[in-house]
């Protein structure tokens, strides 16, 4: 797990610590919904105060965990563009966000009991992820890899099914043979590189 931005305002020790809580409660709350906070305060290896200083509930932690995922994610697109062609890149963080996917799923039942807000947690991916697909999709555009007016919109309603597919199964097969449909699609009408590209 890379290290999250730093806080403003936090001392080097405050955000270690801060750190070290969202790194123990990813893996904590993704093999179990439930597990006390006091557990991952302990395995994190920081007194109480500290854990209700950083967060203090349980939703706060959970959500924090689960946007800073999110922003992983979001941020590998850039970096894929830098070293691959668009369309590469674009196909590699697909898969990204299909190992995303798995996690959150992973995480789904923390995240229903922290909040009850409906759509709550699809509201701090939906900016990120939109982002991360129009830079992609843009590229891809420009590079006459897709077809032309693909949005943002129409490509997460294309792979919606990655959140139907059940982590406990084959996924890897599965989400790699839909999201090759996915890009067998936007491939089609295609015009090609513009001249000079």
């Amino acid at each position: 797990m890379q290290h999250p931005k730093k806080q403003p305002g936090l001392r080097s020790d405050a955000q270690r610590n801060r750190e070290r809580i969202l790194e123990v409660a990813l893996a904590e709350l993704t093999c179990s919904a439930d597990t006390p906070l006091s557990v991952i305060a302990r395995k994190a290896g920081v007194g109480q105060g500290t854990f209700y200083r950083n967060f203090p509930s349980r939703e706060a932690l959970v959500l924090e965990v689960y946007r800073y995922e999110v922003q992983q994610v979001a941020e590998t697109a850039a970096q894929l563009l830098c070293t691959r062609t668009p369309e590469v890149a674009l196909r590699e963080w697909m898969d990204r966000l299909a190992q995303y996917a798995m996690a959150k799923a992973g995480l789904a039942d923390a995240l229903r009991e922290a909040t009850t807000a409906r759509g709550a947690f699809k509201s701090l991916s939906y900016g990120p992820l939109t982002e991360a697909v129009t830079l992609l999709l843009t590229a891809n555009t420009k590079a006459g890899t897709i077809r032309p007016g693909v949005t943002a919109d129409d490509f997460m309603l294309a792979i919606a099914g990655l959140w139907m597919v059940d982590p406990h199964t084959d996924w890897q097969s599965r989400t790699k043979r839909l999201l090759d449909l996915v890009m067998d699609g936007l491939r089609a009408g295609a015009p090609g590189p513009p001249d000079g590209y």
